[in-house]
């Protein structure tokens, strides 16, 4: 009952076991503590829910043809590096949301009292690190995003090889979701203008595809480790945040995205994308 709908409740359950006169045909009544104990010895537990949109495995989700264009890029000649990218905002009020102290006292944090503005990182990851990170004061948009191409073009390519045009030479593939300034008009210009610089979209509904969501997920709690507590602090903090990740991470998050290729080539139905889903045996959650 549990594993087929995860968020029957235990008097449904209870219910259901009264009013079943084939597998439960024996039993007339049953506790609702007796049922909780018996979940309990069969590890399940209550956790927060995930919510998965009903389009996620819907037609238009392509995302074996993502995986078959990102495994092509990547065995093509010349080198193409995939190069991940996104944006994700922070504020003073974002602090850890879970904490000790004695029974029977509240576990406290002492936090800035205005949450002060929103700032956002844009920041590009690869097997090599991460390579450019700008945190700016308000959301991101089209013209801020150009400014961040350019330093990210800058980041890559050498001064003396810019601009220089041959097949022989690596090219480098932006990697990121579908938000709409993402696909403007400018910025197809300013790839256009790159001859080296390419880009792919994700498919919709797949962040497990994309190792930049596992690279925000860290470096947000490497910000709360700075404790900023003001805006310039924060400024600070974010940026400090980034380099403190290591390139090993950063390889480790492509290597956990990537085993979900072969599900997708399949074209599975991915519901959930934590392991305990995919890889319900422990011995087999392990790096490949």
């Amino acid at each position: 009952m549990v594993v087929e709908n995860n968020a029957i409740r235990l008097r449904e359950i209870k219910s259901a076991i009264i009013e079943d006169n084939n597998i439960f045909e024996n039993i007339q009544t049953v506790s609702i503590s007796t049922i909780d104990r018996l979940l309990k010895r069969h590890q399940m537990s209550m956790k927060q829910l995930y919510n998965v949109p009903f389009e996620r495995n819907g037609e238009r989700v392509l995302r074996y043809q993502y995986v078959q264009r990102a495994m092509e890029l990547e065995a093509s000649e010349p080198t193409h590096n995939l190069i991940y990218v996104d944006e994700a905002g922070f504020n003073l009020t974002k602090h850890r949301r879970r904490g000790r102290n004695i029974i029977g006292h509240r576990a406290t944090v002492d936090v800035p009292g205005q949450r002060g503005g929103n700032i956002t990182m844009g920041a590009a990851i690869s097997e090599n690190g991460v390579l450019t990170h700008i945190p700016l004061i308000g959301p991101y948009n089209t013209v801020r995003l150009v400014t961040f191409l350019d330093t990210l073009y800058r980041d890559l390519i050498p001064e003396p090889e810019r601009g220089q045009i041959g097949d022989d030479l690596p090219k480098y593939v932006i990697v990121w979701d579908n938000v709409s300034f993402h696909r403007s008009n400018i910025i197809r210009q300013w790839f256009a203008t790159h001859n080296r610089m390419l880009m792919e979209f994700l498919a919709p509904y797949s962040p497990f595809l994309n190792p930049i969501e596992e690279f925000f997920s860290a470096w947000g709690w490497k910000v709360y480790d700075h404790q900023p507590h003001s805006q310039m602090t924060l400024l600070a903090a974010m940026d400090a945040a980034c380099d403190d990740i290591t390139a090993d991470a950063c390889r480790g998050w492509i290597r956990h995205s990537k085993r979900f290729f072969p599900r997708c080539i399949a074209r599975e139905d991915i519901r959930c994308d934590v392991d305990e889903n995919l890889w319900p045996n422990r011995q087999e959650r392990q790096e490949v």
